[in-house]
C-alpha cells in the first residue's frame, strides 16, 4: 500500500446522511472564515505595530495582550472554518482521529443545537458592538482608521445571520426527507 492511497469514507449508517450541500450552502460556508479574516489581520497588525490609524498606539503591543489578541484572532478564524463543516462529510462523521466519538455519526440535533447557539451568540455580540460603534463617537482612531477598522469589522455583522443559514439547509439535509 502506497503512502499516495486514499482512506475510504466509512460507509453511512443513516439513509440520510451523504446527501450533497445546497451549492448556495457550500459557497456560504467557504465564505465565512473569509468575513472573519480582515478582523483577525487588522487585529494582528495592532499587535505587530503596524500604524492603524489609532491614536496613542504606535509601537508593537506586548505580554499577555498580544498573546491574548493573537489567540482571539485565531479562536475566531478556527470557530468560522467549523462552519464549512455544515456542508462537508466531516459535519455527518466525526473523523476518526478524535478519541471517544472518532468514526461515528455526528446526531443532528448536536450539530443543529450548536450552530444555532452560535449563530444567535454571535448576532447578539455583533449587533451590540455595531450599537456600540454607531453610538460612539470615534475617539481612539484617525478619521482614516475609523475607516479602515469599520471596513475590517462590519463583515462581521453576517457571521452570524449566514451561520444560521447554513443550520437551517444543514438540518433540512439531514432531518427531512
Amino acid at each position: 500500500m502506497s503512502s499516495a492511497t486514499a482512506v475510504a469514507a466509512a460507509p453511512s449508517r443513516h439513509p440520510r446522511d451523504g446527501r450533497p450541500a445546497p451549492r448556495w450552502a457550500v459557497r456560504t460556508a467557504h465564505l465565512i472564515p473569509l468575513l472573519t479574516l480582515p478582523s483577525g489581520l487588522w487585529r494582528v497588525a495592532l499587535v505587530a505595530g503596524v500604524p492603524l490609524g489609532t491614536v496613542g498606539v504606535d509601537e508593537p503591543i506586548r505580554g499577555w495582550l498580544a498573546a491574548y489578541i493573537v489567540s482571539l484572532s485565531l479562536v475566531s478564524e478556527a470557530l468560522a472554518l467549523l462552519a464549512i463543516g455544515l456542508v462537508r462529510p466531516w459535519g455527518e462523521v466525526f473523523p476518526r482521529w478524535l478519541p471517544l466519538v472518532g468514526g461515528r455519526r455526528v446526531p443532528p440535533p448536536f450539530a443543529v443545537t450548536a450552530a444555532t447557539a452560535g449563530a444567535v451568540a454571535l448576532i447578539l455580540i455583533w449587533g451590540y458592538a455595531a450599537v456600540n460603534v454607531v453610538l460612539g463617537d470615534g475617539t481612539g482612531f484617525t478619521p482614516a482608521g475609523w475607516v479602515l477598522m469599520l471596513a475590517c469589522y462590519t463583515p462581521l455583522l453576517l457571521w452570524g445571520p449566514l451561520l444560521l443559514a447554513l443550520t437551517v439547509a444543514y438540518h433540512r439535509r439531514r432531518c427531512r426527507d
